[in-house]
């Protein structure tokens, strides 16, 4: 584990477990869920690359090139592979100052355990300031023909009955059984589909479309709240609420679920970018906490 600091900012990140983040605490109060048991799925935070979420049947087709994927899913075989493969994978440690660190990871071109065809090279970094923490993400295309790419990234956030989340989105997604998107409703301007509600009135797993502004988080008992910020290249979030659980993820993505699969689906484009050999895309998002009345 390697933490930096920052006045009251104190981040934890575990390079070896996937690149993820341990916990993000300010003044000591979480900002994201501690991680308590080890796993990279009970951790605050990981990487999406090089794509967010699932795939149905873990298989696509690009530029008539038909790719299968393998399961990646350490409890649960039966799923298809998702949320990519930074997190399943070992990241080094390329950089680190008190307020700072760099992790890549370089991840070679149809490698027999995971089945994706084209090398790349990922990195992310964390960057402390007295005002609050910037998480960036990055992949570049090593091998020699173009290949489609997502980023994104999986927060979990602390959630308390009182919790809330203002979100402006356009567009929901109505998802199966599999958690795969079917159909998208959507409105005339972005709002807050909770509509002011605490986070655990809903139980929900899917993906929000046509994102206006930041993400809000308050917990009212604790007096404090996070503002959310994305870069533009990250419109999408994916919100999971699970019934029963001190934890909910609002996840600024690039893309929408299955989107490989899924251009164009109902006359909404999926997000998914196509980069070229040798070509570098970065993302971001920026969490700033605050105090409350």
């Amino acid at each position: 584990m390697t933490i930096i600091e920052s006045g009251p900012l104190r981040l934890a990140v575990l390079p070896e477990q996937g690149g993820s983040v341990a916990s993000l605490e300010w003044h000591g109060r979480p900002l994201l869920r501690r991680q308590l048991v080890d796993g990279v799925l009970n951790s605050g935070c990981f990487p999406l690359i090089p794509f967010s979420n699932r795939l149905c049947g873990s298989r696509f087709s690009w530029n008539d090139k038909a790719v299968q994927l393998l399961p990646n899913h350490p409890n649960a075989p039966g799923e298809p592979v998702l949320h990519g493969f930074g997190w399943r994978l070992p990241w080094r440690i390329t950089a680190q100052r008190s307020d700072h660190i760099a992790l890549a990871l370089d991840v070679p071109g149809s490698s027999a355990a995971i089945g994706w065809p084209w090398a790349f090279r990922a990195e992310q970094s964390f960057q402390l300031d007295v005002s609050g923490a910037l998480f960036g993400l990055a992949i570049t295309n090593l091998a020699n023909t173009p290949m489609p790419a997502g980023l994104g990234f999986h927060p979990f956030f602390p959630r308390t009955p009182a919790t809330r989340m203002r979100a402006l989105h356009r567009g929901e997604w109505k998802t199966d059984a599999a958690c795969l998107p079917t159909t998208l409703t959507e409105r005339d301007g972005p709002i807050d589909w909770w509509h002011g509600r605490p986070v655990a009135s809903r139980c929900i797993d899917t993906v929000y479309t046509g994102r206006d502004g930041p993400i809000e988080i308050v917990w009212p008992e604790a007096r404090i709240g996070m503002i959310i910020t994305p870069s533009d290249d990250l419109p999408f979030t994916t919100i999971y609420v699970p019934a029963n659980e001190p934890f909910f993820c609002a996840e600024p993505v690039s893309h929408i679920t299955d989107g490989f699969n899924r251009t164009g689906a109902d006359g909404a484009a999926s997000g998914v970018r196509e980069i070229v050999p040798g070509e570098r895309w970065s993302v971001s998002m920026r969490l700033q906490p605050f105090t409350t009345a």
